[in-house]
């Protein structure tokens, strides 16, 4: 099989998308030649059957006019590379955007090209819809991943490199535990509740301390960011909770292997790769998020708390270092998540789609 990825980034010190370095090895493994395009190009390390392409946003700021210009000159080369290398591949893989679907899915249909649009996210877009008539599959990490109903849509797990996490699992502080919560800064993931918990714990005698790690990347973020500092100072937790950079993803096992427990407070819906990779860690991990619980298993009842009940997170934290079985449970998690996100899994499995529409 010959494949055309399509992509946003390709570097390894990318803190959002640098795990997709390690899928694209592992299309490269079930593909005799791999072409990829991406908005931009970043550190990589790729295997000598796997092209890099770039569309050129690699540092680019500029007013709105100049984002015009720079948005075409994207589309003018987008269209050049797929029809320059039109022989070199056979199926398409278009990671998260359907833009490219719209784009290049009439001249992919029409030169018999597979298409695989891989998406998780709650909203189901009018640009979603519309390449969703445009691909064979679309591929979701589970069955609250995508806001979008559809017969074409099929669960594969997610993809996370399990071995990258396989280090030694850090015995549990029950004393002071350092609880952790990565990913975007944004209402969404209702941080808020996070410190709340926080400030609950240490009310019970719990010496407890969190990092949030992640980047803002909108308006909206900054203020929320704002708004979260400002709770910190109100709960008199400024020695206690710290809002960190974010991190290069091949720096995450590293990141996880210092704290005792993770959470992530978003709601029902798509499945945040960031727990995943704690789960991999080995490390405890607390989520609102309901879509966990085929992830989770008989931990489930033990590890999902009510969406922005803060109360209900301290109080399974609480239960959580009252436990004797802690070792069994970080290894259940190691086991659960390799049997059921392990990126080899999930990669075969996409793979598996193109192989029924030949």
């Amino acid at each position: 099989m010959r494949l055309l990825i399509c992509t946003q980034a390709v570097d390894t010190e990318d803190p959002i998308l640098g795990f997709f370095h390690r899928w694209v090895e592992e299309f490269a493994k079930h593909s005799e030649r791999v072409h990829v395009i991406c908005l931009k190009e970043g550190a990589h390390h790729l295997p000598p059957n796997v092209s890099v392409h770039s569309l050129g946003k690699e540092g680019k700021t500029a007013n709105s006019e100049q984002r015009t210009a720079n948005r075409i000159s994207y589309v003018i080369r987008f269209y050049f590379l797929i029809w320059k290398y039109r022989n070199e591949y056979d199926t398409v893989f278009v990671h998260m955007n359907p833009e490219y679907v719209l784009l290049g899915g009439l001249l992919w249909r029409l030169w018999r090209k597979r298409i695989v649009l891989w998406y998780v996210h709650r909203q189901s877009t009018f640009a979603l819809r519309l390449a969703a008539s445009l691909v064979q599959k679309i591929a979701t990490s589970a069955k609250g991943s995508i806001g979008l109903r559809s017969p074409k849509i099929a669960v594969v797990g997610h993809g996370i490199d399990t071995d990258a996490f396989s280090g030694p699992v850090r015995p549990l502080d029950k004393s002071a535990p350092k609880i952790v919560t990565v990913g975007r800064i944004s209402p969404i993931k209702s941080l808020h509740t996070i410190v709340e918990a926080v400030g609950s714990l240490r009310e019970h005698g719990i010496d407890a301390s969190l990092d949030i790690i992640g980047p803002t990347i909108y308006e909206g973020d900054l203020r929320y960011k704002t708004r979260i500092e400002d709770l910190i100072r109100e709960r008199n937790l400024a020695d206690r909770v710290r809002i960190l950079p974010a991190v290069p993803n091949s720096r995450m096992p590293e990141l996880y292997s210092s704290y005792d427990i993770a959470v992530n407070a978003c709601p029902a819906g798509g499945i945040d790769k960031a727990v995943l990779e704690a789960m991999a860690a080995g490390e405890p991990v607390f989520v609102a998020n309901e879509s966990f619980r085929e992830y989770l298993g008989n931990h489930a009842r033990a590890l999902i708390f009510r969406f922005e009940d803060h109360a209900d997170l301290a109080q399974k934290i609480r239960t959580l270092l009252s436990r004797n079985d802690i070792p069994s449970l970080q290894n259940a998690l190691r086991v659960l998540v390799r049997e059921r996100a392990d990126v080899g899994r999930c990669i075969s499995a996409i793979m598996q789609l193109y192989a029924r529409h030949t």
